[in-house]
């Protein structure tokens, strides 16, 4: 569990450590103690997985700093494109039930797919967007913060990976028509939610900043939504 100075992070206090665990071999493990807290470095690394998902759905911000730096994540391009998909795929259904076009002609089928693709276009760009607009207010705000270009990479990585809570979007595609639109607003709240701390976590912010910066994220997010829709399209 040694690694380079910095290479960990103590998920109480956010303070540097350089080793997570010491193995004392013959089964013998010792949980490494922060010198800044002096409360275990990470404690979650004896948690089972689904205690851990728990916590993250809790946004408590000791499970976020976990995932983030102390765990080897490598989905968070399969897991923004599956959540796009299901998204995508439900803006398509919506369209479809509002065009009530049952002709059976190959052309209307193409189009249909290219419905879906466009669909899938528009929420990937709204997405793009909305990140955009973070960056943009955090490197505006706390320009001290993002120095570095490993530190975009980290604060994208928490975003793309903080959108899990996209994935309750599966059982409206499942069952389609049985979500209401207050179900498809909770969901939108939680995803904000979890935005804000995955920020806050990764730039050891307080809680007014992250929701100030998602608040411009979806200014430039909406006025997207309006340019696409003065260009006639439906989104």
């Amino acid at each position: 569990a040694m690694a380079a100075v910095g290479a960990y992070r103590c998920i109480e206090c956010n303070e540097e450590a350089t080793e997570l665990y010491r193995d004392y071999q013959r089964g013998v493990l010792r949980i490494s103690i922060c010198k800044s807290c002096q409360k275990p470095v990470d404690k979650y690394i004896e948690y089972d997985p689904v205690i851990i998902l728990i916590n993250a759905v809790l946004c408590k911000a000791q499970a976020y700093r976990h995932i983030l730096f102390n765990t080897k994540i490598n989905i968070h391009g399969k897991l923004c494109i599956f959540c796009l998909l299901c998204e995508a795929y439900l803006r398509w259904l919506q369209l479809q039930d509002s065009s009530q076009n049952t002709d059976p002609d190959d052309l209307i089928r193409y189009a249909k797919e290219w419905d879906f693709y466009r669909m899938f276009g528009i929420a990937s760009l709204e997405q793009t967007s909305f990140f955009i607009g973070i960056f943009i207010t955090l490197w505006w705000m706390t320009p001290e913060m993002l120095k570095r270009k490993s530190d975009f990479i980290l604060l994208l990585k928490a975003l793309l990976l903080s959108t899990y809570g996209k994935l309750l979007l599966i059982p409206a595609v499942i069952w389609e028509h049985d979500y209401t639109p207050l179900c498809l607003a909770f969901i939108k709240v939680f995803v904000l939610i979890s935005n804000s701390q995955a920020i806050r976590v990764t730039l050891n912010l307080n809680r007014i900043l992250p929701w100030f910066a998602i608040f411009f994220g979806l200014i430039l997010e909406n006025g997207v939504v309006c340019l696409f829709q003065k260009m006639g399209w439906d989104v």
